[in-house]
């Protein structure tokens, strides 16, 4: 059979954990990395004659997260039980929401990497994280941590807008800087505070009707995401192609072996037989609680990029790679307030130089080894020619290793720019009298060998060379026959 042309389309559910000190229901500790069972109340254990109350900065962080998206936020919202049962789960069922989500429709932006796009988000609901399952402690027995059990979430549910593994991504990566950004979490991908559970279909290209859907459970990585999804999607193009039927089950992604494996058949919403919680009830949404969230909410990256085009004139592409980060916004925000450096001059080096050396590190802003106090001296450092942007990279990377400010680094190296204007034309004068040949080529109109010597004061002078006045001397030198 010749391979036909698909449709990609991908809903994702994504689940954040809040910044919250105790947990949803109870007035257990919600902290991360505790020893197993030590954070477990009676509530979480689902001991007879408990009763559930919700934590009221839980509702707070959802009612902000709505209105930072734009979304419908009803008058009344509900909690509801959704019924199944699994080890880790005591009660024998889950405090979530169904009918009567905090948050209802809303939007956020995104960037394809070929133009912003909006997706509709259908809801984000309030609900208990379960316990945890650990399989791999004991050969015969499965270990259980009930210390998550009782944390809260969120759930983010997208409609199925996203067209391929990199819009997945895009969007994922929206949500994450959203509500960090917010501070309604901690955005630890490691320790779970941010998952994903998305959902793959396929459908003949220009077709109607969407494709029977698989979920990939749990991914808590941006890479992981990504490569889930394309196998997904090559898997299920495979079995249609040969004529078979994708099953709707969910699914667990093998990092090890980037492959998706069977977990169990996909339940529907009807399976969990959801009905009111009896213990909780209905809670009103009044415009006062509406109102002390928008006067708690910090700025916004839409608003952000505005500001950084309008008042500090940075390009948009380079406002943009800043305004919807977090870490970065804020780092380069404190150190634009430190230097007499240019705000577009510390974008591009920070976006180019500085981000490079993360990659480099393996390492992301938030655990940047230089504060923005010293980077702010390296950027004066380069503002008054102290030193060249090539120095400065170097200082960069000292400034990374060492701990020390940039001045010091300069200073015990020596690697202030030469602008002594006597000293450069008595350098460059050296170069041209050394290079007859290359004087000759340029006079006699090749350009090029400009570079040359360009290149060639850099190197005896290590690339400490004033670089304008180089160019300056050298022209008038060359000028001269």
């Amino acid at each position: 059979m010749s391979q036909q042309q698909w449709d990609v389309v991908i809903g994702l559910e994504i689940h954040v954990r809040l910044a919250l000190k105790s947990k949803l229901f109870s007035g257990a500790s919600a902290q991360y990395g505790a020893t197993p069972n030590s954070q477990v109340s009676f509530l979480d254990a689902a001991l007879p004659g408990t009763l559930p109350v919700v934590n009221s900065k839980a509702i707070e962080y959802a009612l902000r997260f709505g209105l930072s998206i734009d979304a419908e936020i009803p008058e009344v919202t509900r909690f509801a039980r959704k019924n199944y049962f699994y080890p880790d789960l005591p009660k024998g069922y889950q405090i979530s929401q169904m009918d009567d989500p905090i948050v209802g429709r809303g939007r956020i932006e995104i960037d394809t990497g070929k133009g912003r796009k909006s997706v509709n988000i259908t809801r984000a609901h309030l609900e208990e994280d379960a316990g945890k399952s650990i399989h791999d402690q004991y050969d015969d027995w499965t270990a259980i941590d009930l210390n998550r059990a009782g944390t809260a979430l969120i759930e983010v549910v997208s409609e199925p807008e996203l067209y391929s593994a990199k819009e997945a991504v895009a969007y994922m990566r929206a949500i994450y800087n959203r509500v960090t950004f917010l501070g309604i979490c901690d955005g630890n991908l490691q320790e779970g505070s941010f998952r994903c559970d998305a959902n793959v279909s396929l459908k003949p290209k220009g077709g109607e009707t969407l494709g029977t859907r698989a979920e990939v459970k749990n991914l808590n990585s941006f890479r992981f995401i990504e490569k889930a999804i394309n196998f997904e999607i090559k898997r299920q193009a495979k079995l249609l192609e040969s004529g078979e039927k994708v099953v709707q089950e969910t699914r667990l992604y093998d990092a090890e072996q980037d492959v998706t494996r069977s977990m169990r058949g996909k339940e529907d919403a009807n399976d969990y037989r959801y009905f009111p919680d009896p213990d909780l009830p209905a809670l009103k949404i009044t415009a006062d609680m509406l109102d002390k969230q928008r006067a708690s909410m910090p700025e916004l990256p839409e608003a952000k990029l505005q500001r950084y085009i309008q008042e500090w004139n940075l390009p948009e592409d380079n406002a943009a790679q800043l305004a919807y980060d977090v870490a970065m916004s804020g780092f380069f925000e404190h150190s634009q307030a430190l230097t007499k450096a240019t705000a577009a001059d510390n974008a591009k080096f920070l976006i180019t130089d500085f981000n490079a050396l993360l990659n480099e590190q393996s390492s992301d802003m938030i655990g940047s080894q230089i504060s923005a106090e010293n980077y702010a001296g390296l950027l004066d450092a380069m503002a008054s020619a102290q030193i060249s942007r090539k120095i400065a990279k170097q200082v960069l990377t000292d400034m990374w290793h060492t701990g020390k400010s940039a001045q010091t680094i300069i200073e015990a190296q020596g690697l202030a720019q030469i602008s002594d204007s006597n000293a450069l034309k008595t350098i460059i004068q050296q170069v041209v009298d050394n290079n007859p040949k290359q004087v000759e080529q340029y006079r006699s109109g090749n350009e090029k060998m400009f570079n040359f010597f360009i290149g060639q004061v850099m190197k005896q002078t290590k690339g400490q060379a004033n670089p304008v006045q180089t160019k300056q001397i050298l022209e008038e030198l060359l000028s001269n026959e």
